[in-house]
């Protein structure tokens, strides 16, 4: 059993307090039995649910940086889960690295301590608060830098499922780095962990109202996007729906990405991997196809028509199409009108074009035309339907 080295925790705030005012007061030690070394622990930073965390000063080198953060609790189970992805993820940049693990007893009890690495800028929340919006080049690389520490996290079936502006931390350079990892948990199967701990300000509506009662790794992208729009915006408090991309300022691709993020949950990203391999691709240019007939076809309508909508889908019908609302993985056409100067992502960036994109991306192939050869394929039909009875006569 290690040795006694700490005041109880009543001392221990009081002792904190007093060596504000006071270069005489006993500075307190945390020490590690696993490591051997002694931590000063030099004032406290931070404090809620998670127990403490101070600013301390290891009392031995040995390739330790000359500040850490050394976070107690008295839960074993939120240290034990941090302790653990902190070596799975020992290797990633952009994680918030632990370089001391250990437990202290206090009285009739026990404290569990980490010994972590110090962000100089605090969290990003805070950060945001004086630094303000940022610009689009620093938030895909700061994005896609912490996607790629999360899917880590997804390969090996895991989830954080508490990616807020609270528990990503900025550090040197102003990079940010994943930390908090308290209730990072394993997916037994594909459809996810029970939905059981969460921050609800942060979270899919679906989860937050109870509709939804799993996490997937999905939840953790829509973290992601919210997180995104958060730097663009240098704001954490204003809320963030799918709808308000449209005023982000960014260039129509990446409010495409973060719409994908945070719109409908079966059509976001399923993992980090799928939102990464979407920041770097950028989207191809919609072009107009051919179709030879609409006999048969499924096909939706997008954007302004010159002739009422309710017209076009009479002609359509006519002609023996099934008209959609919108298109899905059974849709065969998609007839493109004149852009809506409101669409999420600029004038290639209607929900519905998003969509066929998406479908292309799976394999499934929707042929897009122009309104012109639309109505030149129904009146066709409609011409030749005319001419049959005089022809039988």
């Amino acid at each position: 059993m290690p040795t006694l080295r700490a005041p109880t925790r009543r001392t221990r705030l009081t002792t904190t307090s007093n060596r504000r005012s006071s270069t005489h007061s006993r500075v307190e030690i945390a020490h590690s039995s696993e490591s051997g070394r002694d931590y000063s622990l030099d004032r406290l930073i931070g404090k809620g649910g998670f127990g403490e965390v101070y600013l301390a000063t290891p009392t031995k080198g040995g390739g330790m940086p000359a500040q850490v953060c050394v976070k107690i609790s008295d839960r074993i189970s939120g240290w034990v889960r941090e302790a653990y992805f902190a070596e799975l993820l020992a290797r990633e940049e952009r994680a918030l690295r632990v370089f001391d693990r250990f437990v202290e007893v206090e009285g009739d009890s026990m404290r569990y301590c980490l010994a972590m690495e110090y962000a100089e800028h605090g969290d990003l929340g805070s950060w945001l608060e004086k630094k303000g919006a940022q610009n689009e080049r620093y938030v895909r690389r700061e994005i896609a830098a912490l996607c790629r520490a999360l899917d880590v996290l997804h390969r090996g079936q895991a989830m954080h499922r508490d990616l807020t502006p609270f528990n990503v931390f900025v550090c040197e350079g102003e990079k940010l780095k994943l930390g908090d990892f308290g209730i990072a948990t394993h997916q037994l199967s594909r459809r996810g962990v029970t939905a059981d701990a969460f921050n609800l300000f942060h979270v899919p509506n679906e989860i937050a109202w109870g509709k939804v009662r799993r996490w997937q790794k999905r939840d953790d992208v829509y973290q992601i996007g919210l997180l995104a729009a958060m730097l663009l915006r240098g704001d954490i408090t204003s809320p963030m729906r799918s709808k308000d991309v449209r005023s982000l300022p960014c260039s129509d691709h990446l409010k495409e990405v973060i719409h994908c993020c945070l719109g409908i949950r079966g059509k976001r990203y399923e993992s980090a991997k799928e939102l990464i391999d979407a920041l770097r691709r950028q989207p191809k240019e919609p072009k107009l196809g051919r179709v030879g007939s609409l006999k048969g076809k499924r096909l939706s309508f997008t954007g302004f028509l010159e002739r009422p909508r309710a017209e076009a889908v009479a002609a359509a019908r006519k002609a023996g199409a099934t008209v959609q609302s919108k298109p899905g993985q059974t849709t065969d056409i998609l007839v493109r009108g004149r852009p809506n100067a409101l669409q999420l992502a600029g004038k290639d960036g209607g929900s519905k074009l998003i969509e066929v994109r998406r479908l292309a991306d799976q394999g499934i192939r929707v042929t897009m035309i122009g309104e012109k050869q639309f109505w030149k394929l129904a009146e066709t039909k409609s011409r030749a339907r005319a001419k049959k009875p005089s022809q039988a006569h």
